[in-house]
Order: C-alpha cells, then structure tokens, then sequence
C-alpha cells in the first residue's frame, strides 16, 4: 500500500536551547562521545565514565551562565536529547569578543551520527549567533579529526590559518593539536 507523501511519517526533531533539567542527558552523551572522540588520544582510564559529575557541573552552568550570550543549545528526538553545542563570544586572544562568536563545542551521541542531528544543530548554533549580532564564527576541531572538519567545511567554514595544542592532562604528557575554523555570519 502507498501512503500519500503528505501523509509520509516524519521524525519529530527539533533543536531548543537547553533547560537545566537536561543537565543528565547532556552530560551522558558528552560521556559517550569523548569514548569514542578521545580513544586513541587520552588512554582509557583518563576518560569520564560516569556521567554523575558531568550532569552536576551541567546543572550549575545551565542554571548560572556566565554571560546572556553564552548557549547551550540540545538536539532532540521527540523529547530525547541526541547532542548538543555551547555557543558564545570567542575567547580566543585574537578575537573580537563583539563580533566574533564560538561555536565551543558540538557533540553528537555516537550513535546518533549520519541521522541529521549534526547538521540542525549547527545551523541553530549559528543562527543563535547571529541572532546575538556575531558577525563571525569560529570554533576549534581536533586536526586528526577530519570526519568533523569535512562535516564543517561542507557547511561553509574553512581554515582560518590559527592553531594550536592543548595539554588534556595538565602534565604535557597527552596533548592535542587542534586547528581553528571560520565562517562569516549574520
């Protein structure tokens, strides 16, 4: 049997900013995904496994930011947090904190990749700065990463020539090289 296209079942997603009861869902997917995001960079036994301290320093954030025009922005499934992104002026020490807004941060739950999360909440991150009179956007990407750096410059960003290292450990022993990207919004 045919359904009529207008009557085609389609998923209920949306993206919102996020409310501090979302605090444990937030924090259980930020947990899965660095698994996955830092496996072969920070040996297993460094990486959070339980969510608990996460979701309590998510309620705080969520609940006190710093700034109005610091976001947490959360991709949903019906009522199912999927990923989220935190969006707010650029911290960077060649960046103009009035024009220039960060994307900080967009994870996705690894199993919730490839189903159009990514691509919703990037576009309402950006769209949550321009709507906070950012003109342009950065954000930071791990330079090993290239499935997320491919999934960014298909969007519209693109290198910026800015790099660099991040020390996860704080002991120098397990560090990251991260490159900067850009795009023009508003």
């Amino acid at each position: 049997m045919n359904t009529p296209a207008s009557q085609t079942p389609t998923a209920d997603v949306s993206v919102r900013i996020a409310w501090a009861d979302d605090a444990d869902a937030i924090a259980a997917v930020q947990v899965r995904a660095w698994q996955v995001l830092y496996a072969d960079l920070v040996p297993a036994e460094a990486l959070p496994s339980d969510p608990e301290p996460i979701a309590a320093a998510w309620r705080g954030s969520l609940g006190r930011p710093d700034d109005a025009r610091h976001r947490v922005l959360v991709a949903l499934e019906r009522n199912r947090v999927t990923g989220f992104a935190l969006t707010g002026p650029a911290s960077d020490p060649d960046a103009n904190p009035i024009a220039d807004g960060e994307l900080s941060e967009l994870t996705l739950d690894p199993t919730e990749r490839g189903k159009g999360h990514g691509s919703r909440l990037l576009q309402a991150a950006v769209d949550t700065l321009a709507a906070d009179r950012f003109t342009r956007a950065v954000t930071w990407v791990i330079a090993t990463d290239d499935g997320h750096r491919r999934f960014l410059t298909e969007a519209g960003w693109a290198p910026d020539g800015a790099h660099r290292e991040l020390d996860l450990d704080g002991t120098g022993t397990t560090t990251v090289k991260q490159v900067r990207l850009h795009t023009a919004i508003g």
